[in-house]
């Protein structure tokens, strides 16, 4: 079993930045694809930014390309993300998400491919 732990949020003003962080515990090594996703008030939960744990290559939404980061560090089984020029559409329920398949790009997005969620992290921009 592998769980995942989301910190980090909290309320910045719009240009601000945060990172969020998720922590792995478990069995982490079924954990090849790491994504961070957000669901904002009366929205659907939507892909953000996801890494290849192998590899560390990364993939973003085009609303948060050159803001946005996601990064790993191996040795603390942790995946961060770093969040620059916060908007207020930002705001959201910021959730990490895990999924043993490495997933091709036109799926990366689909919720359903990830069968590790953590409990989220509230950001709020304003």
């Amino acid at each position: 079993q592998v769980q995942l732990v989301e910190s980090g949020g909290g309320s910045v003003q719009a240009g601000g930045s945060l990172r969020l962080s998720c922590a792995a515990y478990g069995n982490t090594y079924r954990r090849n694809l790491v994504g961070w996703f957000r669901q904002g008030p009366g929205k659907e939960r939507e892909g953000v930014a996801v890494i290849y744990t192998n590899g560390g290559r990364t993939s973003y939404d085009d609303s948060v390309k050159g803001r946005f980061t996601i990064s790993q560090d191996s040795a603390k089984d942790t995946v961060y993300l770093q969040m620059n020029s916060l908007k207020p559409e930002d705001t959201a329920m910021y959730y990490c998400a895990g999924t043993e398949w490495l997933l091709p790009q036109r799926r990366l997005w689909n919720i359903n491919e990830y069968n590790i969620w953590g409990r989220g992290t509230q950001v709020t921009v304003s």
